[in-house]
């Protein structure tokens, strides 16, 4: 019996499969096994990530109000310094001979929200009444509208027996350290308003900046009369014509304002009119009239004021 002859590798009972789908399973089943691995990874880091987020952090935000004061004073010392380099430069920062040179100033004007910032409203309600008024931009940004409801109607406190004002007062600026500050009117004769109102007569109320030698509810006062009607009105005002009052009052005995000394202004509605009522305003300034040259509109007595005629 002769022995079998030796056949090559690839003949015979057994056969290496190096089909295309054998190759494709198998590509297919490593694919799915580095995807499982890359799964159960990506899982156990998301169940890392939640498990980091579920423990509670122990390191809270330090609070400290020594930091908090001492970043306040900084602030502070950083206005004082810029408003000693504004005093050196000139009056408000500018040079001497601008200042000297100029004949009329913008004091408040109403351009941006921020404008309205340095106003305050007010009004009976703080007393019981139920007059209403409100402060915000015109429709085109370029001017501020004061409107509300004015009520006569006495509150039922059994004390105040008459009611009905709205007012609109400046408020005091402030300097470093929160310091009181004045606006310096003393090269000015007349206070400039441009507004449109409904016709109503409101009071320009001017507080002095004297708080040693003047009460809380002591102003200079005068009235503006508006036409009503869609046109703008030019309201200049002389400071020789504001009166001395106090709570709503004329005092008897008379002086001019001190214009170096000025804190704030104010706009006061009590025409004991009730109804709706608007007022818009452009701007709020001073200018030098030279065609004025009266000082002081009313007299004094020496019975009233003996000081004066010494």
């Amino acid at each position: 019996m002769r022995p079998r002859a030796a056949l090559p590798p690839f003949v015979g009972n057994h056969f290496v499969d190096y089909s295309s789908s054998s190759l494709q399973k198998k590509v297919a089943s490593a694919d799915r096994v580095s995807q499982q691995g890359k799964t159960e990874e990506g899982l156990q880091g998301h169940d890392r990530k939640e498990v980091a987020l579920d423990v509670p952090s122990d390191s809270t935000p330090e609070v400290s109000f020594d930091k908090a004061i001492r970043d306040e004073a900084r602030e502070h010392f950083r206005r004082l310094k810029d408003e000693i380099v504004a005093h050196w430069r000139g009056p408000d920062g500018r040079p001497l001979h601008e200042v000297i040179m100029e004949q009329a100033r913008v004091v408040w004007q109403f351009r941006e929200k921020e404008d309205l910032d340095k106003w305050i409203v007010t009004s009976d309600k703080t007393i019981g009444g139920r007059s209403e008024i409100f402060l915000k931009m015109s429709k085109n940004n370029r001017s501020a509208l004061l409107y509300g409801t004015l009520s006569s109607e006495a509150p039922q406190d059994g004390n105040s027996s008459q009611s009905g004002y709205c007012a609109m007062i400046s408020r005091i600026p402030r300097g470093a350290f929160e310091r009181k500050l004045s606006y310096d009117w003393s090269q000015f004769n007349t206070l400039y308003l441009r507004v449109r109102g409904d016709g109503r007569p409101w009071m320009v109320n001017i507080k002095q900046d004297t708080d040693f030698i003047q009460r809380k509810n002591q102003m200079y006062s005068y009235f503006m009369f508006t036409r009503g009607g869609p046109y703008w009105q030019d309201v200049k005002i002389p400071f020789s014509k504001f009166f001395f009052s106090n709570q709503g009052r004329i005092r008897d005995v008379q002086g001019p304002l001190v214009l170096d000394k000025i804190s704030s202004i104010g706009l006061t509605l009590s025409d004991k009119v009730d109804g709706p009522f608007f007022l818009e305003i452009d701007f709020i300034g001073v200018f030098t009239d030279p065609a004025h040259t009266e000082e002081f509109a009313y007299e004094n007595s020496p019975a009233l004021n003996p000081r004066l005629f010494k």
